[in-house]
């Protein structure tokens, strides 16, 4: 699927001067019954990236800048049916609506954009996108929040109460709550990395699982372990992140196969890895990302 020219001038004509033709498609959008697919797994693709400030993929620091590339890789995932739906902040799901593409398909929405990437206060992650209220008015299906746990920022104590409040008020609107947990230590130049190690990783897990005054609408979105200690720290659903693409994508499909074969994961939340693929053809990302997960599931080739 492309994004033609008609389409991207129609995009830009309704966005100066119709603002209220976002409202009328979130109105008019066609919910999802069901937030699993009929094999009980949930495949989203991620573009909350750059609301943050995160725009680089591999050694092009402006990937992620050009809207209209990100729009058409997004409308190329979308359109496979083994993809579930969008993890998105408001612009991306905006744009999407009002180009049809959000249909029947699951939609969760990012609160917390405002830890800026590289910033000086990057842990104190303020919610800056969508709200409880916000994604329960809007007909959307839940709400994303990133905690970054670093034991030597205190910023992290504001983002962790605001996760928590968060999971609570997505609970009182039947919402989910998806939470990514990540424990990260700086390094000696002060530069922030993600710690992989099971240890780590079943603390952030067991710290993002007893978040708010219920836990019964979240889910957890988790990098693929080292092992299952991690994912046998919670009953909670998992979901597996793609994180960083790396030099190797057969690599990240076997680690997220091993994973998703762990019967408390149930699904894929993949932005960068599948949109901007080092061979530049999302399509085929999206489709071996799919067949992963549907082996793992039990599934067909």
């Amino acid at each position: 699927m492309t994004l033609t020219d008609a389409q991207w001038h129609d995009l830009l004509h309704t966005r100066a001067t119709d603002p209220a033709a976002i409202a009328r498609a979130y109105r008019d959008r066609r919910r999802r019954p069901e937030l699993l697919s009929g094999e009980g797994s949930l495949f989203l693709v991620a573009a909350d990236h750059p609301a943050r400030g995160a725009l680089g993929v591999g050694g092009d620091p402006l990937a992620m800048a050009d809207r209209r590339s990100l729009l058409e890789r997004l409308l190329v995932a979308l359109d496979n049916p083994a993809v579930d739906g969008l993890l998105g902040t408001p612009d991306v799901v905006e744009e999407l609506l009002l180009l049809g593409a959000l249909h029947d398909k699951v939609v969760i929405g990012s609160m917390n954009r405002g830890g800026l990437a590289g910033a000086h206060w990057e842990i104190d992650d303020r919610f800056t996108g969508y709200d409880a209220r916000s994604i329960a008015d809007s007909g959307l299906d839940g709400g994303k929040m990133l905690l970054r746990l670093v034991d030597s920022d205190p910023g992290t104590v504001p983002t962790l109460a605001s996760c928590a409040r968060a999971v609570s008020e997505l609970a009182a609107h039947g919402l989910l709550a998806m939470v990514e947990p990540l424990p990260y230590r700086p390094d000696d130049h002060g530069n922030l990395v993600l710690q992989r190690d099971s240890t780590s990783l079943a603390r952030a897990v067991a710290v993002g699982s007893g978040l708010g005054v219920t836990s019964a609408r979240t889910w957890l979105k988790l990098p693929a372990p080292e092992d299952e200690i991690p994912l046998n720290a919670t009953t909670l659903p998992v979901v597996v992140l793609g994180g960083v693409p790396s030099a190797d994508p057969a690599a990240d499909l076997a680690s997220w196969g091993r994973t998703l074969a762990h019967p408390a994961v149930r699904g894929l939340v993949v932005g960068r890895a599948l949109l901007y693929p080092s061979d530049g053809d999302v399509g085929a990302a999206v489709d071996a990302a799919a067949r992963t997960l549907a082996i793992a599931r039990g599934g067909d080739t």
